[in-house]
């Protein structure tokens, strides 16, 4: 076993504790660790943690009934550090605690949305004055900095000092460049590497800094007429679409039936049959998906159904990523259906996952909510499949 520094629990030869200030503040920083963060070794919440006295660290997922954070959080002197918050923290009302949130971008994300009353906190962010450091490291947003880099700019900005906190980042420094010496010096010829595909959530990586490129939809159909209705051509059509991105941003449409409504097909879909019948007119419908989608989109669906409605209705075949057969090869067996392969996907995680927030109407909306659940799932297993191949190299 490998001997391993107590204080700061990496290894004796990279240990960084000699390079970590004292810096007293005036603002209470709390760190939310979700709790696979903590298993990584270059994670920065507890060099964050070590260098300012005035701070606590908390691990955990759902925090709703920890009497010390739900009381920060209804204080209004609290405030979230998050991306995308206001980039001016000084400006507001004073903050006197600031809640950060450790994790990946979708950890963080999940962190926020099972935390309604953290999620609901004010935000801040921060502009940084250079680009991040975390070269051993993907983030998927040029202002998703590591955490010790984001907590020095935002104390920077509350304090009037950003000169005094900028001595946080000497061990950071000093642990990412020790990370890559290693790297290149690692004992050993090297391995020969197929590259990311060997790895069967290699087609997500391209993803991993641009969660947002992928386009999660789901389509319900117009089917089911009796077999002597003489109608030719497929047997299905395009009726319902809903999608949503990592950015948030959520489509949804209803298309007007082009032949005689299925007599089952309202509650299959479980959506209104004159939702269905006042939908709009296919064309103009498929025109504000493909305006949607844009043009570095990349669909993902769980399996082939949505993919073949939108190309029956002349989307074409743009690049897509199925991630059932993804969630397949990882599982090493058959998923089920998509809310199954979510609850095995998260299968040990600390909270049981809940039914998620339907992301549009009827059936397709609830599958679009686990679907949401599912990417997340794959990319944050992506990541650290990532974060650890570099390290081994």
């Amino acid at each position: 076993m490998r001997d391993v520094c107590w204080r700061c629990r990496r290894p004796r030869p990279v240990c960084y504790c000699a390079l970590l200030p004292s810096l007293p503040t005036r603002t209470r920083v709390v760190l939310l660790q979700h709790p696979r963060e903590r298993r990584v070794g270059i994670g920065t919440a507890r060099m964050t943690h070590l260098s300012l006295p005035n701070s606590e660290l908390h691990e955990g997922v759902v925090f709703e009934e920890d009497p010390r954070i739900m009381a920060l959080a209804a204080d209004p002197t609290t405030a979230v550090l998050f991306p995308g918050g206001d980039p001016d923290p000084a400006a507001g009302p004073p903050v006197l605690s600031l809640l950060v949130v450790d994790g990946t971008w979708w950890q963080a994300r999940k962190m926020l949305a099972v935390n309604p009353r953290l999620a609901a906190v004010r935000r801040i962010g921060v502009t940084p004055r250079a680009p991040g450091n975390y070269r051993i490291r993907r983030e998927p947003r040029p202002e998703c900095l590591a955490t010790v880099e984001a907590v020095a700019s935002a104390l920077g900005a509350l304090e009037g000092e950003p000169a005094r906190f900028d001595e946080m980042l000497r061990a950071f420094e000093f642990m990412v460049d020790r990370q890559i010496e290693h790297q290149a010096r690692s004992d050993g010829p090297r391995r020969r590497s197929r590259g990311p595909a060997a790895s069967p959530l290699g087609p997500l990586r391209p993803y991993l800094a641009a969660p947002e490129r992928v386009v999660l939809v789901e389509g319900g159909a117009n089917s089911g007429w009796p077999a002597d209705a003489g109608a030719a051509g497929p047997r299905s059509e395009l009726v319902h679409l809903v999608a949503s991105r990592a950015s948030g941003e959520r489509f949804e449409a209803f298309l007007r039936p082009r032949r005689p409504l299925g007599p089952s097909v309202a509650h299959q879909l479980e959506v209104p049959e004159r939702r269905l019948l006042d939908g709009e007119e296919a064309g103009a419908a498929l025109a504000r998906f493909r305006a949607f989608v844009g043009p570095g989109g990349v669909l993902g669906a769980w399996g082939a159904f949505t993919a073949d409605l939108l190309a029956q209705e002349g989307l074409g075949r743009p690049p897509s990523l199925d991630l059932r057969y993804l969630c397949a090869r990882h599982l090493r067996r058959r998923p089920g259906g998509v809310a199954n392969g979510a609850r095995a996907l998260l299968c040990g995680e600390p909270t049981e996952p809940a039914e998620p927030t339907p992301r549009g109407s009827g059936r397709a909306g609830r599958t679009l909510g686990w679907l949401e659940v599912v990417l997340a799932r794959l990319l944050d297993l992506a990541g650290e499949e990532d974060v650890a191949a570099r390290g081994a190299a």
